[in-house]
C-alpha cells in the first residue's frame, strides 16, 4: 500500500461499526438511479420479543423497472424488503474507502491538483452482517418472471432474408489476399535461371557471412527457382536432417572457408 498512500485509522481509533448487508442485483440498480440528494427509501430499526427487526422500504419513484418485454413493458418493483439477521462468525471484516488523487470529499470541488497518491480510509469495523430480501408480493412474482423470461432468451438467432443482400457481405469470386498469393507464386515460378557460376558466387558469398542457411532464405538471396538451386547445392553442399542445425544447408568441408571465430559459432 506504500504506493498508494497513507491508510486513515480515523474509523478504527472512534471504534466505528458497521453493517455487511446483501442486496439484490435489482435492488443496487434501482438505487443508482437516485437523483437529487440520493435518498433510496427508509430503513426501520425495532425489536419484537428481544430480536431486533430491521426492514427497508424503497422509495416508490424507484419501483420503476423497464422491461423489454412485450407483455409487461413495465413491471414494478418491491417496495417492502425485510432483513435476515446474521453473525460476524468469528471473522474481522473492515470497510474501506478509497479517493482518488486530488479529490476532496465534497464531490465537485476544484481544489485538488490531482498529481497525490489515492488516499485510502477506514470506515469501521463490520459488527453486523444481514440479507436484505424482498417480502412475497405479487410485484416480486412478476419481477421474477420477467427475469427468468430474460435470462432464457437466445443471445443469438437465425433470420431468413427474403432477397439477397447487396449493401454488405457482397460475395467475391476470389479474395485479394488469395490473389496477392496466386500472383506471388506464379512470379516465383517465373523465375529465370542464371548462370550456374553466377549461382555458385552469390552462395559462396552468403555463406561467408553464416555457416547455415534454409532453403526459403537462399531463394530470397539467389532469387532462383527451388529445383534449380537445390540441384547445385547439392554438389557443394551438406542439408542437414537432424542436430541442432536441423533442415539448414551447409558447405561441404572442402569449400568451406570459415574464419576461426566463425567455426565455433
Amino acid at each position: 500500500m506504500s504506493d498508494r498512500g497513507e491508510v486513515d485509522l480515523t474509523g478504527a481509533k472512534q471504534n466505528t461499526g458497521v453493517w455487511l448487508v446483501k442486496v439484490p442485483k435489482y435492488l443496487s440498480q434501482q438505487w443508482a438511479k437516485a437523483t437529487g440528494r440520493g435518498e433510496v427509501g427508509k430503513l426501520r430499526i425495532g425489536k419484537n420479543q428481544g430480536k431486533a427487526e430491521v426492514s427497508f422500504t424503497l422509495n416508490e419513484e424507484l419501483t420503476t423497472i423497464d422491461s423489454s418485454s412485450e407483455k409487461a413493458p413495465v413491471v414494478r418493483a418491491p417496495r417492502e424488503h425485510p432483513f435476515t439477521m446474521q453473525t460476524v462468525g468469528g471473522q474481522t471484516l473492515a470497510v474501506f474507502t478509497e479517493t482518488s488523487s486530488g479529490q476532496s470529499d465534497a464531490e465537485g470541488s476544484s481544489s485538488g491538483t490531482g498529481t497525490g497518491p489515492d488516499k485510502i480510509a477506514l470506515e469501521g469495523v463490520v459488527v453486523q452482517r444481514a440479507e436484505c430480501r424482498p417480502a412475497a408480493s405479487e410485484n416480486y412474482m412478476r419481477l421474477k418472471r420477467l427475469q427468468i423470461e430474460e435470462s432464457s432468451k437466445p443471445h443469438r438467432f437465425s433470420q431468413q432474408l427474403d432477397k439477397a443482400v447487396t449493401t454488405n457481405y457482397k460475395p467475391v469470386a476470389n479474395h485479394a489476399y488469395n490473389l496477392d498469393y496466386e500472383k506471388k507464386k506464379k512470379e516465383e515460378g517465373k523465375r529465370a535461371r542464371a548462370d550456374k557460376q553466377q549461382v555458385l558466387d552469390m552462395l559462396f558469398s552468403a555463406f561467408e557471412k553464416h555457416q547455415y542457411y534454409n532453403i526459403k532464405d537462399l531463394v530470397d538471396i539467389t532469387k532462383q527457382p527451388v529445383i534449380y538451386l537445390k540441384e547445385i547445392l547439392r554438389d557443394i553442399g551438406i542439408y542437414n536432417v537432424k542436430g541442432t542445425h536441423k533442415n539448414t544447408w551447409e558447405l561441404k568441408p572442402e569449400y568451406r572457408h570459415y574464419q576461426n571465430e566463425e567455426k565455433s559459432d
